[in-house]
C-alpha cells in the first residue's frame, strides 16, 4: 500500500533531519549489510593466514625454539583456514557476488585513499549519494 501524500513529506522531513542531525548513524546504517560481519572476519582471517605463514617460514631456519615458533605459524594458519572456510559459508554464494563487487576492496581505490583531493571528492560522492539515496531502500517514492 503507498503512502500518501502527507506520509511520504512527513517521513522525507524526517529523513532530512536524520541526515543533518546525526550523519554518523546515517552513513553506518546506510554502509553496513548482511554481509558486513563476515567479510570484516574473513579479511581478518586471510591477514591471520599470512601472518602464520611469514611466522613459519622466518622462524624455521632459526636454532632454539624455532622449531616452536614455526609450529606456532602452523598452528595460527590452520586457525585461519578454518576461519575463512567459516565465513565463506556464512556469505554464501550471494554474500561472495557482493564481496567481489565490492568497491573498498579493489586495488585502485586502496592507493586513492592517501591523497587529501581523493578525500573531499569522496566527501562530495557521499554527500550526492546520501541526497539520492532514501534511508529505507524498500521505500518507493
Amino acid at each position: 500500500m503507498p503512502l500518501s501524500e502527507d506520509e511520504q513529506r512527513i517521513l522525507d522531513q524526517i529523513e532530512s533531519q536524520l541526515y543533518e542531525t546525526d550523519p554518523g548513524l546515517v552513513r553506518g546504517i546506510a554502509d553496513t549489510t548482511v554481509y558486513s560481519l563476515a567479510r570484516r572476519r574473513l579479511l581478518l582471517a586471510v591477514g591471520g593466514l599470512l601472518v602464520g605463514f611469514a611466522l613459519l617460514l622466518g622462524t624455521l631456519q632459526t636454532e632454539g625454539i624455532g622449531f616452536l615458533l614455526a609450529f606456532g605459524g602452523f598452528v595460527i594458519m590452520v586457525l585461519a583456514a578454518m576461519s575463512i572456510e567459516a565465513n565463506l559459508r556464512r556469505l554464501g554464494k550471494a554474500g561472495i557476488d557482493q564481496l567481489a563487487l565490492d568497491e573498498q576492496l579493489r586495488p585502485a581505490r586502496l592507493l586513492r585513499r592517501s591523497s587529501p583531493a581523493s578525500r573531499r571528492s569522496r566527501g562530495r560522492r557521499r554527500a550526492r549519494r546520501r541526497r539520492a539515496r532514501p534511508l529505507n531502500p524498500r521505500r518507493r517514492r
